[in-house]
């Protein structure tokens, strides 16, 4: 039980702690909206490591050899969507720039809700990690079997590893947010972040 706890929490930080489109997304939306948006950004994008994690445990071997096929188209609307929202973002920056007394709007991933739904479907759209967390587990069943609740125990520690560091990300962002509060920090915090997010689009498809 203990190996299966901390197989989880490792392989839960192994896919969170890189930072890529998604981390610099959390950040960057917690650092110009709030962190209640951050939060749910954050746990949208542990959800859908949960649930990667569960689907590996359940049928791995299956599910890689499926979502393999289909990676790079996969990979292109994950890039498309993000490099969207990045100039969406800039786009918002620069209008609310230009009218600091017009009321913010709450489209986009601006809300808790959307949040998380939007980072839960972002990152259910990057096929590596189906096929990351598949190898784990395939790799301890062909040492030590997991039973059923042992499954359970790894499931939930990838989730809470995901969980801890995408929290940590958003706390990060909140304090980036309170320090460049003004109208140019903001603004340039806004259209950094969107630079990045493109940058790391593009990685992803190269």
């Amino acid at each position: 039980m203990i190996d299966a706890l901390v197989a989880g929490l490792l392989a839960g930080y192994g896919v969170a702690v890189p930072v890529g489109a998604i981390a610099a997304l959390i950040i960057s939306l917690t650092a110009r909206t709030s962190l209640r948006v951050g939060i749910g950004a954050a746990l949208g994008a542990a959800t859908a490591d949960g649930i990667y994690a569960a689907a590996a445990v359940l049928g791995g071997a299956a599910i890689a050899r499926v979502v393999k096929p289909i990676g790079t188209p996969l990979r292109w609307v994950a890039a498309a969507v993000l490099v969207a929202l990045a100039g969406r973002t800039a786009l918002t920056a620069v209008r609310q720039h230009r009218s600091p007394v017009a009321e913010r709007s709450r489209a986009g991933l601006d809300t808790p809700r959307r949040a998380f739904l939007g980072l839960l479907g972002l990152t259910l759209l990057n096929p590596a990690t189906i096929v990351y967390f598949g190898a784990l587990v395939l790799g301890r069943q062909a040492t030590t079997p997991l039973s059923p609740v042992a499954e359970a125990v790894f499931v939930v520690a990838a989730f809470v590893a995901s969980a801890s560091w995408q929290l940590l990300l958003a706390g990060g962002g909140s304090l980036v947010g309170r320090v460049l509060a003004g109208p140019r920090g903001r603004l340039a915090t806004a259209v950094t972040s969107s630079i990045v997010i493109v940058i790391l689009a593009v990685m992803t498809v190269t």
